[in-house]
């Protein structure tokens, strides 16, 4: 037994709803029922001749080997190895279509998923873990395919078999059957024994792979900050932690699970030996030949060996519908809200933004902000300044209708902005953010992100006026150059151009900076406040920064504190008030100094 990191818990989640799950799967299968049908159909070819093959045996014995007539003998023997190439052409033809339909039917379900986690509303991935959603993606669908490619096939064929077998064992000795059909009630009480352990540790097992994942991929992303603090002890040990319960979970799911071989292996056999013995005193009294009892007892294994493939199918269903299961309660989570009946198309936005009296609460019982009232003039500045947790992020994400403010109301050019749809709100803002995301790529493939119909020469000057162009131009491909993951291979500062650049293609009516310049040295401060200023001309700008030196020009810069405007006023204004902004602008003086 493998050693214990940690418990498991005390209650195992169960798959909450069978048959919705198998009917939902029975819907991406239907539709590829052409398909389907030959391979049905190749399941009752390969199942009747894999039941004729031992009864063909059992004649050439009784008729053939017993009398000595070796003509009638080698015809048989043709006919027997007739029937088995064509048994196996079949069974290769319904695995070969299978594989197809599981493919495709994993493809669609894989698309959907994709599709509809780009539909889900920010708050559902600010819950997640990015891991764990991948694991739903990969793992889980992975299970699904791998059972649909074989499983599925194999539990009809064996079901067919099953009571294929059963119909002739009956036909040739009734008494025979019913004793190989007393080992049912102990295979039974076995399996039910086992299932209904395997089914809660399956479940469990796949959780805890998808939170090891969540986990490795935190790890994995975030090693700078691992390194920095030393803190690899801890992160092993959370490891082992979680990993442990894998382990646990996957270890009793799969000794559980293995126990059902044996059972059937030790049931089988006992099977074989008393039709082997009863049969034989059987065929001494002439009851029935020595052929009926050589076909007796290979069907006495071809009826506990469905039996057995069932039971271990069922297993490996189990899986998969757990997996299945996990896909689906991400295609049930709701989409972000759709927009209002009434909404329409933001065009040629002037920037006229006013909020009056909005309140909003993440968790709808604390309120992050409350009661805030400002207005933005078409091409004016907004300067959000306080400590963290204050609420200034909480406003741009509710400008953007990330969330829904719960009271107020919000205008943008006088139009209500639950008016306006998302779609278009979003694709007149630009956004540059404290922790810049880029892509997997080139350099030209990012900065085109902003507007991917640009023309290269117009991503060139995009980067010009964000002062990006010249540290381009130095990298060994230009802007052909190919960035890892986030950017992986320039400087923070750098990434921070391209972001602006991308703003900058877009070219937006209103303009959110959240901490643009944070963590930027000197130099490129100065570089970046440059390309800021060109990309904030002429727009409505709300901007987010703790620097205070870098918002000095704002026309109107608004103080929060525990979610309110506290002060509000010019940059000299507030310092005549020598409130909060006041110290904290002497502060940061005296840092600098």
């Amino acid at each position: 037994m493998p050693r214990h990191y940690s418990s498991a818990p005390k209650k195992k989640p169960k798959i909450k709803n069978w048959k919705n799950t198998i009917k939902r799967l029975w819907g991406y299968l239907s539709k590829e029922k052409g398909i389907l049908s030959l391979v049905i159909l190749m399941v009752f070819i390969s199942s009747i001749l894999g039941l004729l093959g031992p009864f063909l045996v059992g004649m050439a014995i009784d008729d053939y080997i017993v009398t000595r007539d070796a003509g009638g003998l080698l015809q048989l023997i043709i006919w027997l190895a007739a029937v088995y190439i064509v048994y196996s052409a079949a069974m290769w033809l319904q695995a070969y279509w299978m594989i197809g339909i599981a493919q495709d039917t994993v493809y669609r379900m894989r698309t959907d998923l994709f599709q509809h986690l780009h539909k889900l509303p920010i708050p559902f991935f600010d819950r997640r873990q990015h891991g764990e959603l991948m694991s739903r993606v990969t793992n889980d669908m992975e299970n699904v395919s791998s059972t649909l490619n074989s499983s599925v096939i194999q539990i009809f064929s064996s079901i067919l078999t099953l009571f294929g077998t059963v119909g002739v064992m009956l036909w040739l000795s009734p008494l025979l059957t019913l004793i190989a059909l007393m080992i049912i009630p102990a295979m039974f009480l076995g399996l039910k024994w086992i299932t209904n352990r395997t089914g809660k540790l399956f479940k469990e097992t796949q959780k805890n792979l998808g939170e090891l994942n969540g986990y490795i991929e935190e790890t994995v992303s975030g090693q700078r900050i691992v390194k920095t603090f030393s803190q690899e002890e801890k992160v092993m040990d959370d490891f082992l932690v979680k990993s442990g319960r894998l382990r646990t979970s996957a270890y009793w799911a799969s000794t559980y699970s293995g126990f059902i071989p044996k059972l059937m292996n030790m049931l089988n056999n006992l099977s074989f030996a008393v039709i082997a013995g009863v049969g034989g005193v059987l065929a001494v009294q002439g009851v029935i030949t020595i052929g009926v009892i050589v076909i007796f007892t290979e069907y006495s294994r071809q009826f506990t060996r469905p039996l057995n493939d069932l039971a271990n199918q069922f297993n490996t269903l189990l899986s998969a519908v757990a997996g299945a299961e996990r896909v689906f309660e991400i295609l049930d989570e709701e989409q972000e809200e759709k927009d209002e009946g009434s909404a329409v198309a933001a065009s040629n936005i002037e920037g006229e933004i006013e909020f009056s009296h909005v309140t909003f609460s993440y968790d709808k019982k604390v309120r992050t902000v409350e009661d805030i009232s400002f207005k933005a003039e078409p091409g004016q500045t907004i300067a959000l300044v306080g400590p963290t947790g204050a609420g200034k992020t909480t406003i741009t994400n509710i400008l953007s209708r990330f969330y829904d403010h719960d009271e107020g109301t919000i205008t943008i050019d006088g139009k209500d902005l639950l008016q306006i749809k998302r779609e278009s709100l979003r694709k007149n803002m630009g956004f540059v953010l404290q922790d810049s995301f880029l892509f997997q790529g080139t350099i030209r493939e990012n900065i085109r992100y902003g507007r991917l119909n640009a023309a290269d020469e117009e991503v060139e000057m995009a980067a010009k006026e964000a002062n990006a162009h010249s540290f381009i131009m130095k990298l060994p491909d230009q802007y052909d150059t190919v960035l890892s993951q986030d950017g992986g291979g320039i400087s923070q500062g750098q990434k921070q151009l391209l972001s602006i650049a991308r703003a900058i293609l877009s070219n937006p009516s209103l303009l959110i900076l959240d901490e643009a310049t944070s963590s930027i040295d000197t130099v490129t401060e100065v570089k970046i406040q440059e390309a800021l200023q060109r990309l904030m001309k002429g727009r409505t700008s709300i901007v987010v920064a703790h620097r205070l030196n870098t918002i000095q020009s704002a026309d109107q810069i608004l103080v929060l504190q525990s979610g309110c405007i506290t002060e509000r006023g010019s940059h000299e204004e507030l310092l005549g008030q020598k409130g909060f902004y006041y110290e904290l602008y002497n502060s940061q003086l005296r840092e600098i100094s």
